[in-house]
């Protein structure tokens, strides 16, 4: 478990602490850009996260095929996932071009600077989301065969190549704000080139397959709507924060980037979870699949505790890292607290998520999340303005939709059910 969770870790850390980064680059030239980059940045990823099922969909179908025994399923599944990816990364594109100005006017309350520049950020950062699109797919098919050093080395190319020019472009050349989306989209090119080439060297057939891809989207279907609700959550909490005032938006940017960050180091588990329980159900071997689930479990929750304990012990630190603003830091200062309180439970959540995606058993991890959002996160969020709670009434919602999804996988995973779970694995 720990020999893929190591390397997914890597892959999954790459993106999003590239994105600290370019938080802390822009952060640095005030607070306006620091908003704009939250307006923006959160719209494009949205629609990533929306269609994450791109990433973790085509992992659970190709494990259940290799653990069968069909590598070229395995790979095939690949190829159609890029063909949907190359499909629904012009559409985002297309919908960004459309409508970058009615979204992040909609998201910062109204026009004014902050709208401005995230608009401006989101035009040209958009132009990469069919490549990131392309880069989730393949990240999929190579967890399903249980490759992951490849997807290491293609990440970090990529990650490494935007963190080098984000600060050149920002402040060498003068760019500011664009030069952060332009060193976006140079990254996430060179990304998807190398997967692109990874599936040619396979040598598959490439030929559009209707209806592997309309299985793909069956599958994808919860986990589309699971992550639909998610987002329009964090996109609530991300409204409420703005109304609030430019510094609280700058302290929901930086705490919300650390918990997508830690989110997806956390995640490392779920991959290593989904891949082999994936793997063990394809070959009929239901033991090993419950085993996984305890084990990792157990590493989710020490791993959360190491973590939080971490981002207490280094709060003093870090938070000036983001910004020299003092009312920033005051606020971020503040959700601190709640960003390290949860973590144990997220490391939880999160490896049980993987767990059930392997298994098949994603209509039950669909209902889970969009209860505990419409039940916990989405009210407290939309109380936190109103009630004047500010950032402690958003993050106090986060919480509780913590713990109600990790009552709800222990539950599922406690029983027999999610083992008989559909493949989902078409032609």
């Amino acid at each position: 478990m720990l020999s893929l969770a190591l390397p997914a870790l890597v892959v999954l850390a790459a993106e999003p602490l590239y994105l600290l980064v370019d938080t802390a680059v822009i952060g640095n030239l005030g607070t306006v850009p620091l908003a704009g980059l939250a307006v923006g940045g959160g719209l494009l990823a949205w629609a990533a996260a929306l269609l994450n099922f791109l990433a973790y969909g085509t992992t659970a179908r190709a494990a259940r095929r290799a653990g069968a025994g069909d590598r070229a399923g395995a790979v095939a599944e690949g190829v159609q996932a890029t063909w949907l990816a190359l499909g629904l990364g012009v559409g985002v594109l297309a919908a960004f071009q459309l409508l970058a100005g009615p979204l992040t006017r909609l998201l910062a309350g109204g026009g004014g600077a902050v709208a401005e520049a995230g608009e401006q950020w989101l035009r040209i950062a958009s132009l990469g989301a069919p490549l990131l699109l392309v880069s989730l797919a393949g990240n999929g098919w190579l967890r399903g065969v249980q490759e992951l050093r490849r997807p290491v080395r293609f990440v970090l190319a990529g990650s490494l190549a935007s963190l080098v020019l984000c600060p050149l472009l920002v402040h060498t050349a003068g760019l500011g704000l664009p030069g952060s989306a332009v060193a976006n989209v140079v990254g996430q090119g060179l990304t998807a080139a190398l997967f692109v080439r990874a599936l040619v060297r396979e040598g598959a057939d490439w030929r559009p397959r209707l209806r592997s891809v309309r299985a793909q989207l069956v599958l994808g279907r919860d986990l589309l709507l699971r992550a639909a609700v998610l987002q329009v959550a964090f996109l609530v909490a991300a409204g409420v924060a703005a109304r609030a005032g430019a510094a609280e938006l700058g302290a929901h940017q930086i705490a919300l980037q650390l918990f997508f960050f830690l989110a997806l180091v956390l995640d490392a588990y779920a991959i290593a979870a989904q891949t082999l329980v994936g793997h063990a159900l394809g070959a009929g071997r239901v033991a090993e699949a419950r085993l996984t689930a305890v084990r990792v479990a157990r590493w989710g929750l020490l791993t959360g505790i190491g973590v939080g304990a971490l981002l207490l012990a280094l709060r003093g630190l870090l938070v000036p890292l983001f910004t020299g603003d003092p009312a920033v830091r005051e606020q971020a200062e503040l959700v601190w607290w709640f960003l390290a309180g949860f973590q144990p439970l997220a490391g939880v959540v999160f490896a049980l998520d993987g767990v059930l995606m392997g298994a098949g058993d994603v209509g039950y991890l669909r209902t889970v999340t969009i209860g505990a959002a419409v039940v916990g996160f989405l009210p407290l969020s939309l109380l936190a303005g109103p009630l004047d709670l500010g950032l402690a009434g958003i993050w106090t919602g986060l919480t509780l939709f913590i713990a109600l999804r990790l009552v709800g996988v222990l539950v599922r995973v406690a029983g027999n059910r999610w083992l008989t779970a559909p493949a989902t694995v078409g032609a």
